[in-house]
């Protein structure tokens, strides 16, 4: 395997799937959930059919704002996305629905004010940059003792770039999901996104680490190139099966877990995907871009 010869080719893969994602974020938007917009979200689940139409009349009779109604994923299932409601509110519309279209089962409520919804999000924003930054200090702090041929600062800038990309193409894969299925973010959006990220860099470091020990070891320095391949060799199987490990259980929970998390492990499993060929094929190659000779 030869990374260093084919590293343009692989780099070159990544930037086309990250200006991708970023265009589908740009082009797309994202649909708010409640979480981050504001709002009233309703799951309940009838004993018998109800007309989708009818029930959204009597939600706007009985004082509820701005209400959409849609089925659900299995049958009479309900989802009520409306306004803020009190709980008041909430308690007497459940009573006289229950005499209009027969009992239900409440699967959720959740309502959520505006101002916390942007608070939620204002957080989640200041949690992701933080992350991002305490990791690549992390690791230009780790690999303090090989600051040649790279200088230790630009492992964590390789390892900043990486998590850039590992968390851009999923969340651009989740803005095509919100245009094309109506998915919205919420706070598990965030948490999928610092999961993945939290995935990769544990790869990258394994192999950055690993590079770290054969470097320590060679006499020639210089010749990176065939350091960084060896290194890969040596981290692959372990790579690929700790990978493929997570992916099977991903791929049990999108099959047969909850569905309200299915897109949040759908969105895992992609940035695992993702995680995984760049701690291989992208982070590693980067390293030879800061290479830096006894002459330089």
């Amino acid at each position: 395997m030869d990374v260093i010869k084919y590293k343009f080719v692989f780099i070159g893969l990544s930037t086309v799937l990250t200006v991708a994602a970023v265009a589908s974020m740009i082009g797309f938007g994202y649909k708010q959930g409640i979480d981050f917009a504001g709002g009233t979200l309703w799951q309940v689940q009838f004993t018998q059919p109800v007309d989708m139409n009818s029930l959204q009349s009597f939600l706007a009779s009985q004082g509820a704002q701005d209400v959409t109604v849609r089925t659900g994923a299995t049958a009479n299932e309900v989802s009520i996305r409306a306004k803020e409601m009190t709980e008041d509110l909430h308690t007497s519309i459940a009573t006289q629905m229950n005499q209009q279209f027969g009992s239900f089962q409440e699967m959720s409520f959740a309502s959520i004010g505006p101002a916390i919804g942007s608070e939620l999000r204002n957080n989640a924003l200041i949690a992701f940059v933080l992350v991002l930054l305490g990791i690549s200090l992390y690791v230009a702090f780790a690999f303090r003792k090989v600051s040649y041929p790279v200088s230790s600062w630009k492992y964590g800038v390789a390892t900043l770039i990486t998590l850039f990309h590992d968390a851009l193409i999923p969340a651009g894969a989740f803005a095509f999901w919100g245009w094309k299925f109506g998915v919205e973010i919420d706070t598990n959006f965030i948490v999928a996104l610092l999961v993945v990220m939290g995935f990769s860099v544990h790869d990258t470091i394994v192999v950055f680490d690993r590079i770290r020990e054969n470097l320590l070891l060679s006499k020639n320095k210089e010749n990176l190139g065939p350091i960084i391949n060896a290194s890969v060799r040596q981290t692959f199987a372990r790579s690929v099966n700790t990978s493929l490990t997570l992916f099977l259980v991903l791929i049990a929970m999108y099959l047969f877990g909850a569905t309200s998390l299915s897109w949040f492990t759908l969105m895992i499993l992609v940035g695992t995907i993702v995680g995984t060929y760049s701690s291989i094929f992208v982070a590693s190659p980067m390293l030879t871009f800061f290479h830096r000779s006894k002459s330089k």
